[in-house]
């Protein structure tokens, strides 16, 4: 391996794109030594792109936006459009900027709330999985009573410890062994076994003892086996409620992880964006703000390929609250400035489409991965004992991390070096032969690559559609076309 190869892959790289060059530079830039006047735009490499600059104090931002929204959908049959950002910044002096404070202020308390909570039902999650596997530790003995003489005994031996007192109790059968004429109680009591109240008169009946020591060992008998069968029925209930409340527990903790999701992205969302801020178009004593709109509309694939537009506005806007009286007072923004609208063609697949939303995730949305890595670790820790515990309660669970097989070699003895050889030759000729052909029936059908032929037509039906997007906006708001 390379140096190069070892160098891990970030941002579009990860995700196979290669990185979109700007052009917008001028000559002195290009001339300029040390300079080549291009830089990179954060985005993947476009078959075309088209960019406007629309400015005017008067101008209503929303206009532009919802002007293309319309126009994709209506005129070009872009039914399929998603939102891949929406980012608002504005000045610190600005009105705006205190309103979104506050609410930033609201969705961080109500976050830590819910991560307080998470983290002490997960901490709580694990005193209960224990007790769980104490009543599974008592409950196998108390079912292997009758069949087993270790379980008789080892179900007597925790009698007398528990309930009795040992030998600090001079009632219990150790301590009533120091007494003379009881010394073989302990014998006599663990070494008799009889395993229901009826059984006990005829088991002591039978003993060639006197009648104290049978009467004791009688009573002590009987006090057992009352105790054993009382609490083995607590110990099911205790079991089945414990069980039950297992499942609540658990299913809480989700319905916080649920609820804490959207608290995130609206915190991610209502933070504002580093580079607007310490940009020049936001000065801090200015009412103004930047907004960044990211959407990407896609058409139906042809052989698998999507004609793809994506569609990027930036605003720099001027903000005012109006106030307008009729039958009742309201209060609201107006946005007025300058909007940039960059359109950009591609000729992607679905999994290329995905793949251009997981990285855009990875910039925005990395706080989801706070919670579920930690319940995650919480869960893999305590190993199968929990996902066994909520399937038996009823719920429909999957925590085990599918693992790989591993191929072990198998000793084939004499003929190991013939199937090696017959290998070997298989390998050279899979090597030179498509491989749709030695593709299993059982194993998963890897789609190839598209054909160039369907990514020529999927990018030729975006590129027609993005222009006549740009040349009827032009024309719409009476700017220069041709």
């Amino acid at each position: 391996m390379g140096e190069k190869d070892k160098i891990e892959l970030k941002g579009l790289a990860k995700y196979g794109f290669k990185e979109e060059i700007a052009e917008e530079v001028t000559l002195q830039a290009k001339m300029a030594p040390h300079n080549t006047g291009y830089s990179p735009t954060g985005f993947p490499k476009a078959v075309k792109r088209y960019r406007l600059m629309h400015e005017s104090f008067n101008m209503s931002i929303e206009e532009m936006y919802y002007w293309t929204i319309s126009q994709l959908r209506r005129d070009q049959s872009y039914n399929d459009i998603e939102k891949i950002t929406d980012v608002f910044s504005a000045s610190e002096q600005s009105a705006f900027w205190g309103a979104a404070q506050q609410r930033l202020s609201i969705q961080q308390d109500r976050v830590s709330q819910y991560m307080a909570s998470i983290g002490k039902m997960v901490k709580d999650l694990f005193q209960l999985v224990r007790e769980l596997r104490i009543i599974d530790e008592r409950l196998e003995i108390y079912n292997n009573w009758k069949e087993s003489k270790s379980a008789d005994v080892t179900l007597k031996g925790l009698y007398v410890d528990l309930v009795e007192g040992a030998s600090k109790n001079p009632a219990s059968v150790y301590g009533l062994a120091q007494t003379v004429g009881f010394t073989t109680l302990p014998d006599l009591f663990f070494n008799t076994h009889a395993y229901s109240l009826e059984a006990v008169d005829r088991k002591v009946d039978g003993m060639k003892f006197n009648t104290s020591l049978k009467n004791v060992l009688r009573r002590k008998l009987y006090s057992y086996i009352n105790w054993k069968e009382k609490t083995h029925k607590e110990m099911d209930s205790r079991r089945t409620f414990q069980l039950k409340y297992l499942r609540q527990h658990w299913d809480t903790i989700k319905m916080y992880m649920a609820w804490i999701k959207p608290h995130l992205r609206n915190i991610r969302r209502l933070q504002m964006k580093e580079k607007h801020i310490m940009g020049p178009d936001l000065i801090s004593a200015f009412e103004s703000s930047m907004i960044e709109i990211e959407i990407l509309a896609k058409k139906p694939p042809i052989k698998g390929v999507h004609p793809v537009i994506l569609a990027t506005f930036e605003f720099r806007t001027r903000s005012e609250l109006s106030h307008q009286q009729d039958n009742y007072a309201h209060r609201g923004p107006s946005h007025t400035g300058r909007g940039i609208m960059t359109l950009r063609t591609y000729a992607w697949t679905q999994e290329e489409i995905d793949n251009y939303k997981s990285y855009r995730d990875d910039e925005t949305m990395e706080l989801y991965s706070i919670i579920d890595d930690s319940v995650r670790a919480a869960m893999e820790s305590l190993g199968d004992e929990l996902e066994d515990y909520l399937k038996e309660a009823g719920e429909k669970v999957n925590i085990k991390k599918e693992q790989e097989k591993e191929n072990k070699p198998r000793n084939l003895g004499m003929l190991d070096p013939f199937v090696s050889v017959a290998k070997g030759f298989g390998e050279i000729f899979t090597s030179l032969a498509p491989m749709d052909l030695f593709k299993s029936e059982k194993g998963e059908k890897k789609v190839g690559p598209p054909p160039s032929s369907a990514r020529k037509t999927a990018a030729g039906v975006a590129k027609t559609n993005m222009w006549l997007v740009y040349k009827n906006y032009k024309k719409a708001h009476k700017m220069i076309t041709w």
